[in-house]
């Protein structure tokens, strides 16, 4: 699998400079804000969207002000959503690091997440960048919609396939998708590029959500099984196969113990022995293989380059990551 420095290398400057300007962008003089805004570029995770949007621009043309501006509001709006997102699931944990809610409560949290949006928002307003700010703004409406999508299943856990591609569509895709319509946007490409773009994205996206549904029931080479996600009452495409293959006693049986024993660790560990045994893993490697697919189909069809090439090198990553 090739590294994600690797796959960085054109575009390494860029991304330091997008870095700088990212940081700036945080600056408040409420030295609370910049607490806290510091503690969360200090955990910065992998920052695949940004590489999305400089490769695009660079394969349409030329990564320029309005690139930097697309990455810096898409980084901007995410890291918003992800502060507001450990507010609604109770989450005091977020790669590893505490989450700033765990830190400074869900008050300051909430708050914080409002001022990077509206950064963010302003970013885009003061620089004139309204076909951006409407891609992600859109963006932001479908992660807010697919959020509430889910929230409202967990509830009667009566997700079927159909409504799980909706959900992680909207939650995970479409902010992958803005980010390739944005750079292809930056560069002047044609609204064909630009759609096609945006459905490359949203392909890559579902790939890349799926790469880590599967993360919660390990293999040889992720490691253990963590289950978070049934402990979470999340409905992930191997779950809702092994439903689906069930019979209604064994159906109700794991319903139950989600509902009603999520915290039991063997119940847990029998729900996910029960989706191993089902197929339910390989079905959704099937799944995330075939959106792959879709994804490169795409990009192929469109000029090669060195850029091409390296957004290619990205997308297999997304789905041969072991984290």
């Amino acid at each position: 699998m090739t590294s994600l420095e690797n796959i960085q290398a054109p575009i390494r400057n860029e991304m330091e400079e997008f870095e700088r300007r990212f940081r700036q962008s945080m600056k408040s003089d409420v030295p609370l804000l910049d607490k806290v805004t510091s503690y969360i570029l200090k955990r910065k995770g992998k920052q695949i969207r940004p590489m999305f949007v400089f490769l695009t621009a660079k394969m349409f043309g030329k990564v320029n002000q309005s690139s930097y501006n697309a990455a810096a509001l898409i980084e901007l709006l995410h890291t918003a959503t992800l502060v507001h997102d450990d507010v609604v699931d109770g989450a005091f944990e977020r790669r590893g690091f505490f989450s700033v809610n765990a830190l400074w409560k869900n008050k300051i949290s909430v708050l914080i997440g409002d001022y990077l949006l509206s950064r963010g928002l302003l970013l885009a307003v003061d620089s004139g960048e309204f076909n951006l700010l409407r891609i992600v703004s859109n963006a932001v409406k479908q992660m807010s919609e697919g959020e509430l999508l889910q929230i409202e299943k967990a509830r009667r856990l009566d997700v079927n396939e159909k409504i799980y591609f909706e959900i992680i569509r909207q939650k995970t895709a479409v902010l992958i998708a803005s980010c390739c319509a944005c750079g292809a946007v930056s560069a002047k490409a044609g609204d064909d590029i630009v759609k096609k773009m945006w459905d490359f994205g949203e392909k890559t996206g579902i790939a890349f959500q799926l790469k880590d549904d599967l993360f919660d029931y390990g293999s040889a080479d992720i490691g253990k099984p963590t289950g978070i996600d049934i402990k979470e009452k999340k409905m992930t495409l191997p779950l809702i196969y092994a439903l689906s293959k069930s019979t209604w006693i064994e159906k109700k049986k794991i319903i139950n113990a989600i509902k009603n024993h999520n915290d039991d660790f063997q119940r847990v560990q029998e729900v996910i022995g029960y989706v191993l045994k089902s197929g339910g893993i390989e079905y959704a490697k099937e799944k995330m293989m075939k959106y792959q697919n879709e994804a490169l189909m795409i990009l192929n069809s469109l000029p090669a380059n060195d850029s091409r090439e390296k957004l290619e090198q990205l997308v297999r990553f997304t789905v041969e990551r072991k984290n």
